[in-house]
Formats: structure tokens, C-alpha cells, sequence
């Protein structure tokens, strides 16, 4: 008697589907802080997808860049320039804090 194995279907999971309020955007975004270790790339991936999940168009529009401009430098495979996270910030509607390291 032979038995076939039922293959198993996975799934991308895409975090800019579950980023649904402003909160959990922001919470989103603070834990990438946490892991990033100064990695600009990671923060500027992380974005992204806050940037995906309230819409790229809406986005490029209320930070004044070109759609083309907000995919690459959100991309994750470059560092954009510090005026464009806060451009990108802004316009998601989220600020910058700092905080005292404890190091």
C-alpha cells in the first residue's frame, strides 16, 4: 500500500497587509528600529511597506516624489537621503522621536 504525501502551499507573507492603522504602523516601524542596528536599508525597507500598505500613490503624492523615486529609495537596496525618510515620514503621517540610549 503506498501513501502520497500532500504537499504543503505556503505563501509570501507581506507585512504591508496587516499594517492597517496608523498604531500599528508606528509600532511596526519602532520594532524595525529596535532590530535595524544601524542599518538605514532596513528602516528604508520597513517604510516601504508602511508605504504599500496606505498606498504608494497616496504617498508619493503627499511627500512630493515621483512614484519611481519612493519605490527605489523604499526599496531596501540602497540607503535613501535623511530628507527623504522624513518626506516619507510625513507623509505617512508618523514622526521621529529620540530617546536616551541605555547602552
Amino acid at each position: 500500500m503506498s501513501q502520497t504525501k500532500a504537499k504543503t502551499k505556503t505563501t509570501r507573507y507581506d507585512v504591508a497587509e496587516h499594517l492597517r492603522t496608523p498604531e500599528e504602523m508606528a509600532a511596526y516601524l519602532e520594532a524595525c528600529f529596535e532590530e535595524a542596528n544601524g542599518d538605514a536599508a532596513f528602516i528604508a525597507k520597513a517604510l516601504g511597506d508602511i508605504a504599500r500598505a496606505k498606498g504608494m500613490a497616496q504617498v508619493a503624492r503627499d511627500s512630493g516624489l515621483s512614484r519611481e523615486s519612493l519605490y527605489k529609495a523604499l526599496s531596501g537596496e540602497r540607503s535613501p537621503g535623511f530628507d527623504t525618510i522624513l518626506k516619507v515620514m510625513d507623509a505617512l503621517g508618523l514622526k521621529l522621536h529620540a530617546a536616551a540610549s541605555h547602552s
